[in-house]
């Protein structure tokens, strides 16, 4: 792990409580539960100085600690996971703090690396990642949040609803590439802005679409946004777990695959 004087603390705000998925972080995913999954290749990057998951949930801190990971209880009425990061963030020395969804498993650790590099050369106070849609992504589908950015790469708005509608598109469901992009669960902030952003009241915006980023963005915090081209898995259904299991495991192969073959691959 990077050890330099600018600290990266990943922080993984893990709930057992969902109302769609209770238990979602212990689902067992080939043999390993998903927060170990995101863990692990949390760990995995150069970029990062320290990685915990941040719970209110006994079963969960004992599944981590299981598998050797590091774990702080965080107990309270907590909004959303920023404001769970938030609070870790109040008892630990650090300067910027990078939250990981716990439903949001990055295939390669430079996934992170994609945000935290250009963040901490951008003066930046909140930053998070975009992709191109695939294809084949249901542009209607409301677990899959979507991002629209200005110019500069600053968040105009996030939304659950098909951003940016595109008239004249008869299906209503067309993805065109560099026009819809999809927005994955992690955020990088400086300490101040984290603060900051978990002492405001919730927004209208953030209270309708159930996305805390619409906080920043209504009460004036820019969040800029860079691009990444790394996959990542995102379990937001029981439905969605066989799927991701697979994807996982021919990840996995194809990894081995390289590997046994010579090719350096590093996850």
């Amino acid at each position: 792990m990077n050890k330099s004087s600018r600290s990266v603390t990943v922080v993984i705000p893990a709930r057992y409580g969902s109302s769609r998925f209770p238990g979602k972080p212990l689902i067992e995913l080939n043999g390993k539960p998903m927060i170990q999954h995101v863990y692990e290749r949390a760990t995995a990057c150069g970029a990062v100085s320290d990685v915990l998951v941040a719970t209110d949930d006994e079963r969960i801190k004992q599944a981590v600690e299981r598998f050797g990971g590091r774990v702080v209880m965080v107990t309270g009425d907590y909004r959303t996971g920023t404001d769970r990061v938030a609070a870790v963030a109040r008892m630990f020395a650090g300067d910027y703090f990078l939250d990981l969804q716990g439903d949001e498993i990055p295939l390669n650790p430079e996934l992170l690396t994609d945000l935290i590099e250009p963040f901490l050369e951008s003066g930046a106070g909140m930053g998070t990642l975009k992709r191109v849609m695939d294809p084949t992504e249901d542009l209607l589908n409301s677990a899959v949040v979507k991002v629209v950015t200005n110019a500069r790469g600053d968040a105009l708005y996030f939304s659950r609803a098909p951003i940016p509608f595109v008239r004249g598109d008869d299906s209503g469901q067309q993805v065109i590439g560099g026009l819809h992009y999809i927005h994955l669960g992690l955020y990088m902030y400086t300490k101040e802005t984290l603060l900051r952003f978990a002492a405001l009241p919730t927004s209208r915006l953030e209270d309708a679409e159930k996305l805390e980023q619409l906080r920043a963005l209504d009460h004036g915090i820019r969040i800029r946004v860079w691009e990444t081209k790394h996959a990542s898995l995102r379990v937001d259904r029981p439905e969605d777990v066989p799927d991701v299991a697979e994807r996982l495991q021919q990840f996995e192969a194809v990894k081995r695959e390289l590997q046994n073959s010579g090719v350096f691959f590093k996850s």
